[in-house]
């Protein structure tokens, strides 16, 4: 059981938080809420976030204890989630390679040191207990579920339909579990109910089609989840707070699930059941509809907060796409929510509570919903995130920014995001910084992606953050300044970073060098008009966004890429629907193929097996880019220390350009 003297916390951080501007700018967020005999010094909640940084047999890892303290330090009294735990030796609720455990009490001391942790830096220990039901079974052959409806994700397991006697076992699971989370000290115990895990497979008429008592009508879907929170109840006794996570829209009318109203009445069945707490959600892994993506709007799903606010009386949490405390702390103000959940944007900026309690809202790192973290778990691998670097690292004192040794002058070339995070941390250092762009404005090819037509401009968010860090550091910017080898001699720098991004190139072939050729950047700028018929040469990121660009305009493009498929380094989050719209406007793909000549009207394609193939194109738009290398080898004869990062290394991606920044300036 916690040991924490609630009243206690709560007057210690209420005192504090009078001392801070954010109580006043934000009165609600950092006001009190009592739960049952738990009272929370504030209303912001770190959502459970898996990691993947424990070992593949559930036990905690010193990497992820550093990881939650660091969020439960942020959360300045907040509650924190750790992640969903496993409640099976089989591994049938498993859904992922790195999840923590909780089938046996050999699995208590490490969970310990989590809500350890947590209660160290003051806030608030809650566990939740997740069976991936149709998504688990990460290490199997199989999965289950209520029944055998087949999964339409990417393991495409077959689905064994679980009998009584398994129902009964796994609702026993969860109350072992919820004991072992009691004697590991957390004051909250956490319910998994939502995208597609067990609990939502048994309320879903989409995924549950059993005749028996735990089929059937809405209130029969509810039973097993009835049953569990009942008998996690019995375990935990009166005093100790039950959340759980529900969907109250499922976003699965394609395949028949639940409409919004019966969404509803599992809310009403989980508050009769005896929670204390509902986190809204919406959408499962196999929706068709946007949910977490940078094209829904700040703030969208608050109409389902509000909706559960009319049929239920318990407080209601919410996050998905409410990264900002000002919304937040109106939403509460207004009754919407009684609690401020977040997930991706603490993954971003442990201490975004923190800043926004002390009034530091330039300096939030906030989420640019790249979901890097997700495509991460998707590929079985440790979360990271594009715009903190430090993500999986936070137990290693390496990747700490620390004093240099000496002072050193450095010239940055380039300002893009590479060039930009390299720079601050540098100069966060002690070193003295200069950085050069041979434009009037920073973020390399963030410029160009941040003018796709689904919420893309958000992206140049970092970069804006970066620019004001920068600032704060003492970097001093030379803009519209083209480095050459005279300029290097006369600065007499003690290193040179060249983060001069990369450039994008037609590949010789015959008619390349007709006038309707034209470049990615050219057209997303505005710089140049394509016809109706447009060939894509190049399907990387950087032609899928152009693409999509075009698309949205009404033309009908045709991707012509070396790969197997276009996007392949897109966040599966959203090439699948950048690629829908794209061939919704009539456009096609090429794979394995590449162009071998244009001409007016056409290009010819090489695909697969040799098979040349006519393409229509008013205009060809090429994508391919090289990186830009020309400074390099002057530099290495005028300097002593020179680093190349980014894409003047390899052509790659943001998170790729923010990572190879950091770790040179550490290094410097």
């Amino acid at each position: 059981m916690s040991t924490v003297n609630y009243d206690e916390l709560v007057s210690k951080w209420q005192e504090y938080y009078k001392q801070q501007p954010g109580s006043r700018m934000f009165p609600h967020l950092f006001k009190p809420i009592t739960i049952r005999k738990v009272k929370i010094p504030n209303r912001i909640k770190y959502a459970a976030t898996e990691d993947n940084f424990n070992t593949h047999d559930g036990f905690v890892t010193d990497k992820d204890v550093a990881y939650i303290r660091e969020r439960a330090r942020g959360l300045v009294g907040g509650i924190c989630t750790i992640q969903g735990v496993y409640m099976d030796p089989k591994g049938e609720g498993k859904g992922y390679v790195g999840q923590a455990a909780a089938w046996d009490d050999k699995f208590i001391p490490g969970l310990k040191r989590l809500a350890d942790v947590i209660h160290e830096e003051g806030a608030i220990a809650n566990i939740q207990l997740m069976h991936c039901g149709r998504v688990g079974g990460v290490e199997l052959d199989y999965c289950v579920g209520p029944s055998d409806v087949p999964q339409r994700l990417r393991v495409l397991k077959p689905v064994k339909e679980m009998s009584k006697e398994e129902i009964k076992t796994s609702i026993k699971q969860h109350a072992e579990a919820a004991r072992r989370g009691l004697e590991a000290g957390y004051d909250i115990i956490e319910i998994s109910g939502i995208v597609g895990y067990l609990i939502s497979n048994f309320l879903s008429s989409y995924t549950n089609k059993r005749t028996d008592e735990y089929g059937g009508d809405i209130e029969n879907r509810c039973r097993y989840m009835v049953e569990v929170i009942e008998a996690v109840r019995d375990v935990v006794g009166k005093d100790v707070p039950i959340f759980i996570r529900l969907c109250a829209e499922e976003l699965l009318d394609e395949m028949g699930g639940n409409t919004p109203e019966e969404c509803m009445v599992t809310y009403r069945m989980a508050e009769k059941a005896g929670v204390d707490c509902i986190s809204v959600t919406q959408g499962w892994q196999e929706s068709l509809h946007s949910v977490i993506t940078r094209d829904i709007p700040q703030g969208h799903w608050l109409y389902n907060a509000k909706r559960a606010k009319q049929h239920v009386k318990v407080p209601i949490s919410q996050a998905y796409r409410l990264f900002k405390p000002e919304m937040a702390d109106k939403a509460i103000g207004e009754g919407i929510i009684d609690i401020w959940e977040m997930c991706r944007p603490m993954i971003a900026d442990p201490e975004l509570p923190k800043k926004a309690l002390e009034g530091r809202l330039e300096d939030i790192r906030y989420c640019i919903a790249c979901n890097l973290c997700l495509a991460r778990l998707f590929r079985d691998a440790p979360i990271t995130c594009a715009v903190n670097p430090l993500v999986g690292h936070e137990w290693d004192e390496r990747w700490k920014v620390k004093p240099a040794e000496k002072k050193k002058k450095v010239m940055v070339v380039g300002g893009g995001p590479a060039g930009l995070q390299c720079a601050l941390v540098a100069a966060q250092r002690g070193h003295e910084v200069h950085l050069y762009e041979m434009r009037n404005v920073l973020g390399g090819q963030v410029v160009y992606a941040s003018k796709g037509p689904y919420g893309e401009d958000e992206l140049y968010g970092i970069i804006e953050w970066l620019k004001r860090q920068c600032d704060k550091a003492g970097v001093k910017f030379h803009m519209n300044t083209y480095v050459t080898p005279e300029l290097i001699e006369t600065e007499k720098p003690d290193v040179v970073v060249i983060a001069t991004g990369a450039k994008f190139v037609v590949p010789k072939v015959p008619g390349s060098d007709l006038p309707h050729v034209v470049l990615a950047p050219d057209v997303l700028e505005g710089r140049v008009e394509t016809g109706d018929r447009v060939v894509m040469w190049g399907g990387r990121g950087d032609g899928v966004v152009a693409a999509l660009y075009l698309a949205t305009k009404g033309k009908k493009v045709t991707i012509i890429t070396k790969d197997r498929k276009p996007g392949v380094d897109v966040n599966p989050s959203y090439i699948w629907r950048y690629m829908l719209k794209i061939s919704q406007t009539g456009g096609k793909v090429y794979r394995f193929a590449d162009v071998e000549s244009i001409e007016e009207g056409r290009v010819i394609v090489k695909g697969a097996y040799g098979v040349r193939i006519p393409v229509p194109a008013d205009t060809v738009v090429v994508s391919m880019r090289e990186p830009r290398t020309e400074l390099v080898e002057a530099a290495k004869k005028l300097c002593g220390e020179v680093h190349v990062i980014g894409d003047a290394l390899v052509p790659r991606r943001l998170h790729n350009a923010i990572h190879d920044g950091y770790r040179i300036g550490l290094r410097i």
